[in-house]
């Protein structure tokens, strides 16, 4: 539960920062990392990613590089259970 809340406030923390960073209509603000949301059980835990989850990863997917460079994101992007995830939802693990 602990990773959990970690992982819910560097999504948070990360947000906000493409948000203030991103000029409004460009494609950077589409990357939003509490999209993920859905696969902190998986990523964190050891539970198996959900449909709703793989939609997302899917739907972030151009934005993995992006996580795997932020210091708050990396540690999970690049977690061996970040890797199960993506493997099990066919996104290809960045090569950044």
């Amino acid at each position: 539960m602990k990773y959990l809340a970690q992982l819910v406030v560097a999504l948070l923390a990360f947000s906000a920062v493409v948000l203030m960073v991103a000029p409004a209509g460009a494609e950077a603000a589409t990357c939003d990392a509490l999209q993920l949301t859905p696969c902190a059980g998986a990523i964190v835990g050891n539970a198996a990613p959900t449909a709703s989850c793989c939609s997302k990863m899917k739907e972030q997917q151009p934005c993995m590089c992006q996580y795997a460079r932020d210091p708050n994101l990396k540690q999970y992007v690049d977690s061996p259970n970040g890797k199960k995830v993506m493997a099990a939802c066919k996104v290809p693990v960045p090569s950044c």
